[in-house]
């Protein structure tokens, strides 16, 4: 517990139906939205803004205002600079002050994506295309000072996991091929006590470095970004740009009176880096990442819960799982 220098509670911007992402006449402006993506934000952040870009460049309009300095919005006005657009990002916050400092950063486009039951008609189409879109773009970004790299992912259990919640984590989409499958590994392959482990290969975000390469990129090329909160309809109004994109995830509730988005909170504690430690591991009710900045513990998901003060209950939790799996490992 001595080596944890800092717990944090991310909320992430869950819809059933899954992101919304279409275009809104709302008066003279039109607001293209582009939010809501529960626990995808970050692997769907390059695929569903080039959706928003499609339809903003369906418009003679080129000079964009974006709302969000998130994963989402940087992406999407980094995709709108390549088209010719002249963006400014509308924020109350820059990185690291956002949601998307707050998140795990591995690769997990279906990760709280939707609740299959009520997603939209042909849903699953648009998630694989944006999909598609986003796994190539993290392709050219690969060997950047390790912005994004690949890392080794176990899976450590008593027994194969079975299915789970859309609010809990559970991948219900998938694209068989994109990434390696998991593979079982026999006892002879593996130092851990379980029954049954699994090993593949992920994509992994390193979130400080990735946001501040990706925000100075989008700064360099002419990019603006002007400190202001937008908390109702009226502050968008007041915006020169005619075009809106909005990538305000949990911020869109009350502006735009989304009455299906909520919150689903994740608490991550982190330690120190460790240069022994180069992979991810997930076990029954706790998973580590390791980043270049620290070592992410956590695995909670609280459907509902807008309360981000963490608690030193859930990081013991989580550490004492930890522990165990580790001390019960083969030398």
């Amino acid at each position: 517990m001595d080596r944890i220098v800092k717990e944090t509670v991310g909320l992430r911007p869950f819809r059933p139906s899954g992101p919304r992402v279409e275009a809104e006449q709302m008066g003279n402006k039109l607001i293209v939205h582009n939010y809501g993506h529960g626990g995808s934000g970050w692997s769907l952040s390059w695929g569903t803004g080039n959706v928003a870009r499609n339809l903003v460049m369906a418009t003679p309009e080129r000079k964009i205002a974006m709302l969000g300095c998130g994963t989402v919005g940087i992406a999407t006005a980094c995709l709108l600079q390549e088209s010719g657009c002249e963006v400014t990002i509308y924020t109350k916050d820059v990185p690291p002050n956002v949601t998307s400092n707050l998140a795990t950063g591995t690769w997990s486009p279906a990760s709280r994506v939707c609740d299959p039951a009520v997603a939209k008609p042909g849903f699953e189409d648009i998630w694989k295309d944006a999909t598609l879109f986003s796994f190539r773009r993290f392709q050219f970004l690969l060997g950047l000072n390790d912005i994004t790299s690949w890392v080794d992912e176990y899976s450590v259990r008593k027994e194969a996991p079975g299915a789970t919640e859309p609010t809990g984590g559970g991948e219900q989409f998938d694209i068989e091929g994109l990434i390696p499958e998991r593979v079982r590994l026999s006892k002879k392959e593996h130092p851990f006590s379980a029954d049954y482990v699994t090993r593949r290969s992920n994509m992994m975000f390193n979130i400080p470095a990735y946001l501040h390469h990706h925000l100075q990129e989008f700064l360099a090329f002419g990019g603006k970004v002007k400190i202001r909160e937008i908390k109702k309809v009226e502050d968008i109004d007041a915006l020169p740009e005619k075009v809106i994109v909005n990538c305000m995830g949990l911020g869109a509730k009350p502006v735009f009176n989304d009455k299906e988005i909520t919150p689903v909170s994740g608490q991550l504690s982190c330690l120190i880096p460790q240069a022994d430690i180069q992979y991810k591991l997930s076990t029954e009710g706790a998973n580590f990442i390791a980043r270049k900045d620290g070592i992410y513990m956590g695995s909670n998901g609280i459907l509902g819960n807008w309360d981000t003060t963490p608690s030193r209950e859930q990081t013991e939790k989580v550490v004492t799982i930890l522990q165990d799996v580790m001390k019960n490992m083969r030398g």
